[in-house]
């Protein structure tokens, strides 16, 4: 991403402030609809305060952000300046405006035309072309190269499907097909489908609350409150980057973005006392990563799968918090048993906060309450967004401290409008892959591939979709990589048996799990970075914290206690045992629990653990017994299991 410097600079940024005001208005707009049919006046506020129609909306959000792209992303590092942009790029940024603003205008002429009945005009047939070629080269320049490939593969297979043979053949879709399937019938999906309208009106909303969440200094609170509550134990630093990351990126939903902010601070630290490189890197990527799962926000994709599901937001934000919980605990423990075997100190006195200043910033988290509040009241996203953002300028003024400037405010919305940039056209591309998917009927088909080889185990296609799942989300961003895994898996998933917010959230979580899994891994690449070491040891190291992950997406399918189903005494078994097996788990990738374990010791961790947390074919009571059971004479025996090498 480029550093513009200059009245360039000024003039980029101050659009981008523009356009993130804009939506911040048109959604507050939208939050004021709502709230006005309560009181039967709808029809008023929405003349007054011109709600838009939500293909217009799409228009816009298209139109509006992705000139961002091309006057902040290079085509190629070191291609053109590195502070302001080039002819080129100015073309660019000028020329996707065009197929949006068409969209924008003639919204109802578009909703009202027959899909694949009414002809494409030349015009519709040429603005559309444009706007695939321009979505393809944004998505290479700003978001991954791999969900460029993607698209194109997706768009080229709708061409040759038709002479491809067995499951795999389509009916015939000439070009004029499709683009007009991609650009102009949002009904089935495409770039301007139901997919870009949950990002232009509540993800944006909520990537509008996270800027101004952290503009009013919410990240020094989540940091000084992380630091003062673990700092002073074992291994501190890697704890604090534990607790830190997930309040942090539960706000941000960027597990590249945690990573940068966190990890500039928790990587050095837990350097300094001694973790390796790697290893330090491996414990931020792992508690970044898991931001996107905490509630209440947990990135852009749990949205998705709200509008996806039709399942309320409050609905998927309670069933997905143990399971969140669960997995920092995994990473608490291991981390905590890897300070033990390796000896090391708590933070220095110096460097913990006191509570007094933790208090001083408490304030800051009555903008959450209100987002939660009105989230399990059942209010639209949209709207608990709005009102989040209200009671986040309202709460920062309450103190100097905290207050927020008209420059802050600004770098608030400039921010804000870069990360809807990049996520606007990511979704996009993935609007585009579903469009494919659905009309060339390639979701039945590998449906019926999956179920071939799952031969009717269940097990077996869990582990398929996983593999699936970590495969297409490497290297592409979470949300595209839940829709696309989610549009071939669930479906599924449900054929056999399993319910419907099980199913997605499994998908979920590996398309989450797959930005910490080697080979491409984009959290451990930036912790790497930050660390100094080599990615695919971060990598690696990354995948033996996150293990949780695996162990909570299955734990959907099969212990259905962890989505707070079923009786207190389930929930309770479930929740414990996933515990037990999770501590298991970690001690013995660590080799150690109260004193180092003996290599053979730590194989018999990890083996009973995966036999607790995978063993759904035993009662849970038996479940529960082994995990204790081999904890508590590891713990309470440890003559039997450990070794004399301390250092081991």
């Amino acid at each position: 991403m480029r550093t513009l410097t200059g009245p360039i600079g000024v003039l980029v940024m101050g659009y981008a402030a523009l356009v993130a005001f804009g939506h911040l208005w048109l959604g507050g707009a939208s939050a004021m609809e709502l709230l006005a049919r309560t009181l039967g006046i709808g029809n008023w506020v929405r003349a007054i305060l011109g709600v838009p129609d939500p293909l217009e909306m799409r228009g816009f959000h298209l139109a509006s952000l992705m000139p961002l792209v091309f006057l902040l992303y290079p085509a190629r590092p070191g291609s053109s300046p590195a502070n302001r942009p080039s002819v080129l790029d100015w073309v660019l940024a000028i020329a996707c405006v065009a197929p949006s603003l068409y969209i924008l205008i003639h919204a109802q002429e578009i909703n009202a035309r027959m899909e694949f009945i009414d002809p494409l005009t030349g015009l519709q047939f040429w603005l559309g072309l444009g706007m695939m070629l321009l979505l393809l080269e944004a998505i290479r320049r700003a978001v991954a190269p791999v969900l460029a490939v993607i698209v194109l593969v997706s768009l080229a297979y709708m061409y040759f499907g038709q002479w491809m043979p067995g499951i795999f053949n389509t009916r015939p879709f000439d070009i004029p097909a499709i683009v007009e399937t991609s650009y102009i019938v949002p009904i089935v999906g495409g770039i301007y489908g139901p997919l870009t309208g949950i990002v232009a009106s509540t993800i944006a909303m909520f990537i509008l609350f996270g800027s101004f969440v952290q503009g009013s200094g919410t990240g020094r609170l989540f940091s000084t409150f992380g630091s003062a509550v673990a700092g002073r134990y074992a291994g501190g630093p890697a704890k604090v980057a534990v607790i830190t990351s997930g309040l942090f990126g539960t706000m941000s939903g960027s597990t590249v973005s945690n990573v940068v902010t966190t990890g500039a601070i928790t990587i050095p630290m837990m350097k300094r006392l001694g973790y390796r490189p790697a290893v330090a890197g491996g414990v931020e990527a792992a508690a970044s990563t898991g931001g996107a799962l905490m509630p209440p926000v947990m990135g852009a994709a749990a949205f998705v799968m709200s509008e996806i599901t039709q399942i309320p937001y409050g609905d998927i934000i309670v069933a997905a918090a143990l399971g969140a919980v669960l997995y920092y605990f995994a990473i608490f423990v291991s981390v905590h048993f890897e300070a033990k075997r390796l000896g090391l100190a708590a933070m220095a006195d110096d460097e913990v906060p006191t509570w007094r200043e933790v208090a001083a910033d408490a304030h800051l988290v009555i903008p959450i309450g209100v987002l939660v509040w009105f989230l399990m009241e059942r209010w639209s996203g949209n709207f608990a967004a709005f009102a989040a953002i209200v009671a986040s300028v309202i709460a920062a003024a309450l103190t100097s401290r905290t207050r927020m400037s008209l420059r802050t405010v600004i770098d608030t919305l400039t921010s804000a409008a870069a990360t809807m940039a990049l996520l606007a056209v990511a979704v996009a591309g993935a609007g585009v892959i579903t469009s494919a998917l659905t009309v060339t009927g390639l979701v039945v088909a590998f449906g019926g591939i999956v179920k071939g080889l799952a031969g009717g185990s269940l097990a077996l296609l869990c582990i398929l979709l996983m593999i699936t799942a970590l495969v297409l989300g490497m290297g592409v961003p979470t949300t595209p990589a839940y829709i696309i895994t989610a549009a071939l898996g669930s479906p599924i998933l449900r054929e056999f048996g399993v319910d419907l917010l099980s199913a997605h959230l499994f998908m979920f979580y590996f398309a989450v799990l797959a930005d910490a899994t080697p080979p491409v891994a984009v959290a451990s690449y930036a912790a790497a970075a930050i660390a100094g070491a080599n990615p695919l040891a971060t990598g690696l190291h990354a995948l033996r914290f996150a293990l949780a992950g695996f162990v909570v997406g299955y734990a959907f399918i099969y212990d259905q206690g962890v989505m707070l189903r079923g009786s207190i005494l389930t929930i309770v078994e479930e929740t414990l045992l996933l515990a037990a097996a999770l501590a298991l788990i970690g001690a013995g990738f660590a080799r150690h629990l109260r004193a180092p374990l003996a290599l053979w010791a730590a194989a018999l961790a990890v083996a009973m653990g995966a036999l607790v947390a995978f063993g759904h074919m035993l009662p849970q009571e038996i479940r529960l017994a082994l995990g204790f059971g081999t904890l508590a004479m590891m713990a309470f025996l440890p003559a039997l299991f450990t070794t004399r090498d301390r250092t081991a």
